[in-house]
Parts: C-alpha cells; sequence; structure tokens
C-alpha cells in the first residue's frame, strides 16, 4: 500500500512531545497538522461535553460523528441536542442500516432489554457505521475522548497511534487526564452531565442492560459495560481490523 501523506509522521517524536501537554495543546496540535482533515467522535455519554467544548473552542465547525445505533437510550438522544444547541455543533450522525426491531428478530434476540451476542450486535450496529462514517468523510485524524485511567484496556493509549483498520491518525487528547481533571473542567465552564450520571451510570452505551448498567460506588466507571462478559469495548476505538 503506498504511503500517503496522513502517514508521514513520526509518531514516537509526536508522543514525546506531546506526553505532558494539556488537551486544548494537543487539539491544536491536531488542528495545525490536518486542518479540515479532522474530525472527532463522541458517543455523547456520560462526560462527553469535555472533549467536544475543548475541540470547539479551537475548532468550531469540527465534524462530530455519532452512530446511532438504534438502542441508545433516551437521554442520549436528548443531551446530544442539548449540547448541539449550545454549543453549535456540527453533528454528522451515522445510523445503522437495519430497522432496530427487525434486527433483534432476524438475530435470534428475543429480549430487547438482554443481548445474547453482544459482540455480533455490537459489529452490526456500532462498528458499521463507524466504518461507513470514515470511509465517506475520509479524516486524516480524529478526536476521540478516551483516557488511560478508565480501564485496564486504555492503559497503554498513547496520544498519537496510527489506526490501520481506519487508515488514519487516532489523537486522544485527554488521555492522561483523570475524573478528577474532567469534574474540575466540567465545572469550571458550567457543563452539563449526561443525565443519566446522577443513577449510577458511569460509562454510557446502549440501553440493553447486558450492555450498560449502573456501577456501584468505587468500581471502575467502565464495569458497567457489558458486565460479566469479558468484553471489554465496542470495536470503535480498536485500531487494527483483524482485532475488532
Amino acid at each position: 500500500m503506498a504511503v500517503t501523506e496522513a502517514q508521514v509522521l513520526d509518531a514516537e517524536e509526536v508522543n514525546s512531545r506531546l506526553e505532558c501537554a494539556q488537551p486544548q495543546q494537543i487539539v491544536r496540535w491536531a488542528a495545525d497538522r490536518f486542518g479540515r482533515d479532522l474530525v472527532m467522535t463522541s458517543s455523547f455519554g456520560e462526560q462527553a461535553a469535555v472533549l467536544i467544548h475543548i475541540a470547539t473552542r479551537l475548532v468550531p465547525e469540527i465534524r462530530i460523528i455519532f452512530i446511532d445505533t438504534g438502542y441508545l437510550f433516551p437521554e442520549t438522544h436528548r443531551f446530544m441536542e442539548q449540547l448541539r444547541l449550545r454549543l453549535n455543533l456540527n453533528v454528522w450522525c451515522y445510523r445503522t442500516p437495519h430497522d432496530p426491531i427487525s434486527f433483534l428478530r432476524h438475530a435470534g434476540e428475543e429480549n430487547p432489554e438482554w443481548r445474547k451476542d453482544v459482540i455480533g450486535c455490537c459489529a452490526a450496529n456500532k462498528n458499521e457505521p463507524m466504518q461507513r462514517a470514515v470511509s465517506e468523510l475520509c479524516p486524516m485524524a480524529w478526536l476521540r475522548g478516551i483516557r488511560r485511567d478508565q480501564s485496564e484496556s486504555r492503559r497503554n493509549v498513547k496520544v498519537l497511534e496510527w489506526s490501520d483498520r481506519y487508515q488514519c491518525w487516532a489523537v486522544s487528547p485527554l488521555v492522561n487526564w483523570t475524573t478528577r481533571d474532567v469534574g474540575l473542567y466540567m465545572k469550571k465552564h458550567n457543563l452539563p452531565w449526561h443525565p443519566l450520571v446522577e443513577k449510577g451510570y458511569l460509562s454510557i452505551g446502549c440501553n440493553p442492560r447486558s450492555c450498560t448498567c449502573p456501577v456501584a460506588p468505587g468500581q471502575d466507571s467502565r464495569s458497567g459495560r457489558w458486565a460479566g462478559t469479558g468484553k471489554l469495548e465496542c470495536g470503535i476505538h480498536s485500531l487494527d481490523s483483524a482485532n475488532l
């Protein structure tokens, strides 16, 4: 495969330079480096307002990819609309190609409140729309809001990583921030939390109980996602096509 302009970056040097940078500095670097070819993703989850606010203060028209699986909480849609209006967001919504009810029937999922095959459901309704979004928008890089302190599966995330899967760079401005850092930023800028946070949901995805549930005090914030299944990620943040 030919090397594209996007790939001509010394990731090791960039990561060394940006490892101790603040999120605003990382976003500024990405905006300067990739220009209009920079996008971001947001699930409009529990603390989505933070990266959205940081990014849009620096790149007001940045395209925000929002994946609507057909199984999101109603509160998530309302939260997205709240932030869209308040911050004048440029949201690009990509939906599952399936009718959500028909998908469950054909997949043999008799109980809409529980998934027997969480991997298959994520692949069809979350990862396919994301792949389609990247294929259509052709970004050189995308901003994502993951942090190292969220789970063991994210401990080794770097600020800048190449995605063979999406053929672009993944930039993670918040990697070094803690829950406290996030809370302080939200308080300083009077940003809203997802409304389900006050009900104990500390990581919010789709609404089946198998996919998102409240967590007990002191538990890992990601422990409410696919609890008891061994699944750690939906797959969107997997950068390797062979490891979805």
